[in-house]
């Protein structure tokens, strides 16, 4: 077993984040099987809009609801499992809904709100929606069942920090202390389209009202209306998935690519990790160019390398083998620039990330399989 995975061993909670199209998800669902592999119950959820996971798992597609990986999925690939996979694809919409649910103070207040134009057009395409879903999903998930591991693959975004601060954009939404201010007439009226356009001096709402119509102002209000109710059960749901991320139980994996802007938002992102309080199990340097000339000195000309090929069996003659030996000579140089490049990253990487640092090779062809996630596995 590997560094990282030895860190992991101890946590029942992985969280692995890092910048968009690094293979965050190709690493959470090997960490996933190799805990299955060992016996273990894992599941792994992830929000990739790629949905590649599910072919990568042998399943036909995944949704919000576990989906158990089969047992003939591993026999197929050559591996052997004692434990149990599960895999599942956050749907924020839904996702949305069950914490309107969980939050609304009666039946009826929770079906106003969910049938209110406004919330269904915002409610998955808000700032950090996807963020603060997976939170809420992580933590009922961790409450609510029984897995050996859970491992989190977290949204693909810009900057790896949006996802411990998307707690708050969703709070400030729901809560904002300024729409309540000046919405607050017209929602304790419950009229709110209908008393904004009364208002002799509203010059604001009246040429909004021209452009959406009185009926949209009005779900505008009750939507409003409706969610400073169920502020404080968000407001108290948030502090506890906060407190959850700083727990022992839980494990950060960083992984970047070998590239300078990867390096350091990762860099970035586990300095605030840090000072947030929140454990990091380790950090993946992924897709790393390998070193194929690990000898002292230059990469070989095309001269020597001619007199090689010329040397051996089935030589094209001195002509062709020159040529070739030329473009061999201008690739492997080439290669061998990348991968010093991606040496330095990678030892930038390990010097700044605490705990375990896995260096994972660029591999022959695309995880797209049970066996290509094993493969993976092995390097962590």
């Amino acid at each position: 077993m590997g560094a990282l995975l030895r860190s992991l061993q101890g946590k029942r909670i992985a969280i692995v984040v890092g910048s968009g199209g690094v293979g965050k998800t190709s690493v959470a669902a090997a960490i996933a099987l190799s805990r299955a592999m060992a016996g273990g119950r894992a599941l792994v959820c992830t929000i990739d809009p790629a949905r590649r996971l599910a072919t990568a798992l042998g399943l036909g597609t995944l949704g919000n609801a576990e989906a158990l990986v089969p047992p003939e999925a591993f026999t197929r690939a050559g591996l052997a499992s004692t434990g149990q996979l599960f895999a599942m694809m956050l749907d924020v919409k839904r996702t949305w809904d069950d914490l309107v649910t969980r939050h609304a103070p009666d039946a009826a207040t929770r079906d106003r709100i969910l049938g209110n134009r406004i919330y269904q057009q915002v409610s998955g395409a808000l700032a950090g929606s996807q963020e603060y879903m997976a939170m809420e999903k992580l933590y009922e998930l961790s409450t609510e069942r029984d897995y050996d591991l859970i491992v989190l693959d977290t949204p693909p975004t810009a900057h790896a920090l949006d996802f411990l601060e998307a707690p708050d954009r969703i709070l400030d939404f729901v809560g904002n202390e300024t729409a309540r201010k000046l919405f607050a007439p017209a929602l304790d009226a419950g009229r709110f389209g209908a008393r904004l356009l009364q208002v002799g001096t509203g010059f604001v709402a009246k040429t909004l009202s021209r452009f959406t119509g009185s009926d949209v102002l009005s779900d505008v209000g009750d939507f409003l209306g409706q969610f400073q109710g169920m502020y404080d059960g968000f407001k108290e749901r948030a502090t506890e998935v906060r407190s959850l991320l700083t727990r022992p139980e839980v494990g950060f994996v960083l992984v970047a690519s070998p590239s300078p802007l990867s390096v350091d938002e990762a860099l970035f992102f586990h300095d605030h990790l840090r000072t947030a309080g929140m454990p990091v199990a380790g950090s993946v340097a992924n897709r790393v160019t390998p070193d194929l000339w690990p000898f002292p000195g230059p990469t070989p000309g095309a001269s020597p390398l001619a007199e090689a090929l010329a040397a051996g069996p089935g030589s094209g003659g001195a002509d062709g083998g020159l040529d070739l030996a030329e473009r061999l000579s201008l690739a492997l140089s080439q290669h061998q620039s990348f991968a010093h490049s991606d040496a330095r990253e990678v030892e930038r990487l390990r010097r700044g990330a605490s705990g375990p640092h896995v260096a994972v090779p660029r591999l022959e062809g695309d995880v797209h399989d049970l066996a290509g996630l094993a493969a993976l596995a092995a390097h962590l």
